[in-house]
């Protein structure tokens, strides 16, 4: 058997499997996803890295922090900013029917944004949009399998990578000259997989290439629409 009709039978079996049982356990009541996208170049950002740093830890949260480019050009060039981090966030403009974009900005579940830089409303923002399913994504032995549902219009499928530690960056020049800045769930690398109409889907997933990156999974309305299901692992 070659190497292609071999990882198919892996990949069926597997599939298969999970459809009866699945392979690992997910939350039960689903995943709040909360996007900050800022930058080290905005003074008014580090509130809201705090308020989204402080809620990483909870596990029934996805918090992403996507740093922007378009404060490069005034004097600090962000370190972890990447131009597809920016493409999302004018997505969401689109998607929310904002006109623009700005920082910070924090994004619940695809559906509504905030600044994020008070906690009272970024807790009312989160109770407010709820939580997506976990229960339609399972990922084992590098498999990432989507459960079958009712065919819908078809949705996109991200991996997302993010650094889970809290990285402290100095900064030497522009709004936040001389300030070090804690950073946490940076997102460093952005990728879609494919699309999901409601058929069963696998996707055969690389290690990271940090072991400090944890991985997670959205399946999003595209165009910035609101997010359908998501899973952390």
């Amino acid at each position: 058997m070659n190497n292609a009709l071999a990882l198919a039978a892996i990949l069926a079996i597997a599939l298969a499997a999970w459809l009866m049982t699945p392979t690992i356990a997910l939350p039960a009541d689903g995943l709040t996803v909360v996007e900050l996208f800022q930058s080290q170049g905005c003074s008014s950002c580090p509130p809201a890295n705090a308020n989204v740093g402080a809620i990483s830890d909870r596990p029934d949260v996805l918090a992403l922090s996507f740093a922007v480019t378009y404060w490069d050009q005034l004097g600090w060039r962000d370190t972890f900013a990447k131009p597809q981090f920016t493409a999302r966030q004018y997505a969401y403009s689109r998607g929310l029917r904002l006109g623009n974009v700005y920082t910070p900005q924090v994004v619940v579940n695809g559906r509504e944004d905030l600044t994020g830089i008070q906690r009272a409303q970024l807790d009312a923002a989160m109770a407010h949009a709820g939580r997506v399913s976990t229960q339609l994504l399972a990922f084992d032995n590098g498999i990432m399998m989507i459960r079958a549902a009712a065919p819908q219009p078809p949705a996109d499928v991200w991996l997302v990578r993010y650094d889970r530690r809290v990285l402290q960056v100095p900064i030497s020049a522009g709004e936040n000259d001389g300030r070090t800045l804690p950073h946490r769930n940076i997102v460093r690398e952005l990728v879609q997989l494919g699309s999901w109409s409601g058929a069963a889907e696998t996707f055969r997933i690389a290690p990271p290439s940090d072991p400090n990156f944890a991985t997670a999974i959205l399946i999003e309305a595209p165009n910035g629409g609101p997010i359908l299901a998501a899973a952390k692992f």
